[in-house]
């Protein structure tokens, strides 16, 4: 669903060229929930009732194969059409198809064609079941087996995630003989940043166990994209260049996370320390870091963690490896 109040854009204007990227990001059966106080003027259900002549929004919309659900007052609920065929037949025709690659990536300008219509991903949002499939992994190139280990992985990742951070969260709290050991609060992290989700497997091992999170999976440019899958999988996702800043407030994470990630960096030749600079900038005070990866890069970061005036420590994994886990978290205040 895209949902856009008083946002003050003319959907009209420049031959319906920001209707079109509503529906290219919109999937098939999706819901385009627009209200303003100038909707009215723009398009309106009632007029066509009343056999007034439609409005250019209306005529727009249609040529778009969205079905008007419902009005009330400024707003409008329209729906995407789930039949791909639609956009090349009669009237809808007066609006070209996208020629080439259907994956639009950034830095690109908007396109005043129509996209996606012979794509795999086509499929109604009625009709995707709760997990991913091999039909809709095969659309992806990714095999079942590794699909459901790299799961499986995570949801142990989880766990242990959650006996570590509560501990020590309240290690620094006083607490009376006698008393029981006090229970992490409900929403202890509320939202996480995956700076590497490769298959959105955290967000999907998080939802499963429960945790009232809400997770921005990133894909760093560099690797193979995985984003479709994140977004076919329901998840909010982005591409980005971790070379680059974060195109977020400061303040905004409780969690950030990054299996791999160091290793990364050294692979794109990005600055380690202008990266830990941006997670210091994007993390709120007592904000946690967990940073999976080997132990050369992860050793390194740790002398620059503590000069950044963050609680670090390494924890081994047990498991034979050279893999271990950077845990650290960001002072309240500024020793």
């Amino acid at each position: 669903m895209v949902h856009c109040a008083q946002c003050g854009i003319i959907w009209d204007s420049k031959d319906g060229l920001f209707l079109i990227e509503i529906d290219r990001v919109l999937k098939p059966g999706g819901y385009f929930v627009l209200t303003s106080s100038t909707t009215q003027q723009q398009g309106s259900s009632t007029g066509a009732k009343k056999g007034i002549m439609s409005t250019p929004l209306e005529d727009f919309t249609k040529k778009l194969c969205w079905s008007l659900l419902e009005q009330q007052d400024e707003t409008f609920i329209w729906q995407k059409t789930v039949d791909s065929q639609c956009y090349t037949s009669g009237k809808q025709d007066t609006i070209p198809i996208c020629k080439g690659q259907d994956m639009q990536l950034y830095y690109q300008p908007l396109a005043h064609c129509i996209s996606g219509t012979g794509s795999d991903r086509w499929i109604p949002i009625h009709s995707r079941s709760d997990s991913m499939n091999s039909t809709e992994l095969k659309v992806h190139g990714v095999y079942p087996d590794n699909f459901f280990e790299d799961s499986e992985f995570w949801k142990s990742a989880v766990r242990n995630y959650w006996s570590l951070l509560s501990p020590l969260i309240f290690s620094d709290h006083p607490k009376r003989p006698g008393d029981d050991d006090p229970l992490p609060p409900y929403n202890m992290v509320r939202n996480v940043l995956d700076m590497n989700a490769h298959y959105g497997g955290l967000n999907a091992a998080l939802l499963e166990a429960g945790k009232s999170v809400w997770v921005m999976n990133v894909v760093p440019l560099g690797v193979h994209n995985t984003l479709p899958l994140i977004l076919d999988r329901g998840f909010a996702g982005i591409l980005h260049n971790w070379c680059e800043p974060f195109p977020t407030y400061p303040r905004t994470y409780d969690l950030l996370h990054g299996n791999g990630l160091l290793s990364h960096l050294e692979s794109q030749g990005c600055s380690t320390v202008e990266v830990l600079f941006e997670m210091d900038r994007i993390l709120r005070p007592e904000g946690w870091i967990i940073l999976p990866d080997k132990l050369g890069p992860i050793e390194k970061v740790r002398m620059v963690a503590t000069q950044m005036r963050w609680e670090a420590r390494v924890i081994d994994l047990q498991d034979g490896s050279d893999q271990r886990l950077l845990v650290c978290q960001k002072s309240f205040v500024r020793k």
